[in-house]
């Protein structure tokens, strides 16, 4: 069955999917509802997910044990695959993630298959950044992908509008 719900969060609502208990989506900004058929809303699907989600908000929790299922290719999948494994509090660069994958020279690929991370915060595509240190492209906004690292303990130095924001420390 698929079902679909509106979770608050302090970086405002996230829409969650999931078919046969299993999560499918979760985006911090988004424009509309799952479209078709078979669609139910049903927020008492997501309790577990929404709990896990409040305990990382607390900062209590840093690890997700959601079960979850994404749909993409070989290659997006291998991407999100190492997502998975970076660490809360941690970050990577898109030429480490290239690197981590086996295909050091396809930091553009990595870069356009992390953003087509479906499971935003779980999948945690928010902890890859510039090469530089700076914020670069994040599904969710720069300000929200910032949120979460420091939320996670990671700080950034104020930067102009054309830079990028620099990593400082955690």
């Amino acid at each position: 069955m698929k079902r679909f719900a509106e979770l608050a969060s302090p970086l405002g609502p996230i829409l969650v999917t999931s078919e046969d208990a299993v999560l499918t989506r979760l985006y911090l900004r988004y424009d509309r509802v799952p479209a078709g058929t078979g669609w139910t809303e049903d927020a008492s699907a997501f309790r577990d997910v929404a709990a896990q989600l409040d305990g990382y908000w607390a900062g209590g929790l840093t690890v997700f044990d959601v079960p979850i299922k994404t749909e993409g290719t070989a290659f997006q999948k291998r991407v999100w695959a190492v997502l998975s494994e970076i660490p809360y509090g941690t970050t990577v660069s898109y030429g480490e993630l290239a690197t981590a994958i086996g295909t050091p020279r396809a930091v553009r690929a990595v870069g356009r298959a992390n953003g087509s991370n479906p499971i935003s915060i779980i999948v945690p595509c928010h902890r890859v950044i510039g090469r530089d240190g700076s914020l670069t492209g994040y599904g969710g906004g720069i300000a929200n992908k910032k949120r979460l690292l420091e939320l996670e303990g990671i700080h950034f130095v104020p930067a102009t509008e054309d830079e990028g924001v620099p990593f400082v420390s955690p």
